[in-house]
């Protein structure tokens, strides 16, 4: 039994005085502070549901934009290596700096976004799905099971240069081969006038790794893939996705896919969008980086909130970085420094930790981290759906009389529910 001792003057640990022990990690979980309304969010979660139950273990590293501009973002550098060493990660959300941003916050330079270099150095996929929960019925009324969107974690315009262009010229792409042979060049627009102009890259080898990981994934889950670019437009760009997962799938998981009863199959990305809206759901939609972004934010949004879904970075290599798959929730910020009441929904804040810590006890062998984590999802469902709920889930729950509570009082409702299933 992974189970601790603990001090009973400790007024946290107190409250759990009816077992006296609290569950015992073994290995840290490598911990990622963020930004605004989810950094307090972050403080409170822990304070009300972690700390009292668990003696939590992680390596902390602040990935508040402050700490970032300061450490010229090592910070995140460090906390992607860490994350490498212990296997297990849990990030909250943070600010990508735009213009505006770097006024605000006096920054150095415009950092880039601390997400595109924690799945660039991790080589990892995203898989996004919805938190369903009863009372909460998707906008699209035939979707009866939840689509998970898995997103390439690399490249495109998150490793983008981009240029503005001042004046009548040419902008070409230019290849200079290692190897001293001639320089391939290719025309990307002639100006007459102003104008703007940007350059992406992709690589075979995190293509190849991005497909493995969709179709090993889908096989996990039993459920169909799909993967959709836009190969008619983009005839060298896009069709490369296009080429390697029909070459992958053909070569390594064709009959598997076969014997499992399920579906690979690619369409363009208009086409999916068309398709997913008449669908029932209950698969995986596979999409380039940019296009993953967007659509997870649609499919989460359609099933109630964007606090309510779960992402999970899954690395061919064995590293997972579970967080929110929405931002720092800037206007409940600024209501929260004014002291103004906030009704911020902590949902998928609540599932990163869940979802890291089961994984933390899986692959420590601690089965009481893992149930503890199946408790605490329990005791956030329940909770919604005996009718106590923030503010977003109020407007739109079909629960007769729902109570909207503010951001701390919902999780000490949750909190409340914890404690009982505990006691069973």
């Amino acid at each position: 039994m992974h189970l601790c001792q603990y001090i009973s003057a400790d007024e946290e640990a107190a409250k759990m005085k009816e077992s006296g022990k609290k569950i015992c990690m073994t290995t840290p979980l490598v911990e990622m502070d963020g930004d605004e309304m989810t950094r307090i969010l972050w403080k409170i979660i822990k304070e009300e549901l972690l700390l009292p139950f668990i003696d939590l273990k992680t390596e902390y590293y602040d990935l508040g934009l402050e700490n970032r501009d300061k450490t010229n973002d090592q910070v995140t550098v460090d906390s992607a290596e860490a994350t490498k060493k212990y296997g297990v990660a849990v990030k909250c959300a943070t600010i990508t700096p735009n213009a505006a941003r770097v006024e605000e916050y006096n920054l150095k330079e415009m950092w880039k976004s601390p997400n595109g270099t924690i799945r660039a150095m991790l080589d990892g996929t995203v898989f996004r799905t919805p938190i369903v929960v009863k009372g909460i019925e998707p906008c699209v009324r035939n979707w009866k099971e939840p689509i998970t969107i898995a997103r390439h974690a690399y490249g495109d315009v998150y490793k983008n240069a981009e240029m503005r262009i001042p004046g009548p010229g040419k902008v070409e792409l230019v290849y200079t081969p290692a190897d001293g042979s001639a320089p391939q060049s290719v025309v990307v627009h002639t100006f007459d006038g102003p104008g703007i102009a940007q350059g992406i890259h992709n690589l075979d080898e995190s293509i190849f790794s991005y497909a493995r990981s969709c179709f090993t994934y889908a096989l996990a889950e039993k459920k169909d893939l799909w993967f959709s670019t836009k190969d008619t437009i983009s005839k060298t760009y896009d069709h490369r996705f296009k080429d390697i997962f029909a070459e992958l799938y053909e070569k390594e998981y064709k009959e598997a896919f076969e014997a499992a009863g399920i579906e690979y199959f690619y369409t363009l990305i208009d086409d999916a969008v068309a398709r997913i809206m008449k669908s029932r759901g209950g698969f995986i939609w596979a999409t380039k980086n940019y296009d993953g972004d967007v659509m997870s934010d649609m499919i989460s949004s359609a099933n109630g909130s964007l606090a309510m879904m779960t992402s999970v970075l899954v690395s061919p290599k064995g590293y997972y970085e579970y967080e929110a798959a929405h931002g720092t929730v800037q206007r409940h910020y600024y209501k929260h420094l004014k002291g103004e009441r906030t009704s911020t929904n902590s949902v998928a804040t609540i599932f990163a930790w869940t979802g890291a810590l089961r994984k933390r006890g899986e692959l420590d062998a601690i089965p009481e981290l893992q149930a503890f984590a199946d408790k605490l999802e329990e005791a956030t469902l329940s909770t919604i759906e005996s009718g106590k709920m923030t503010g977003d889930l109020a407007l739109i729950t079909s629960l007769p009389d729902p109570v909207s509570l503010s951001s701390e009082d919902f999780i000490k409702a949750i909190r409340q529910k914890l404690e009982s299933l505990l006691a069973e």
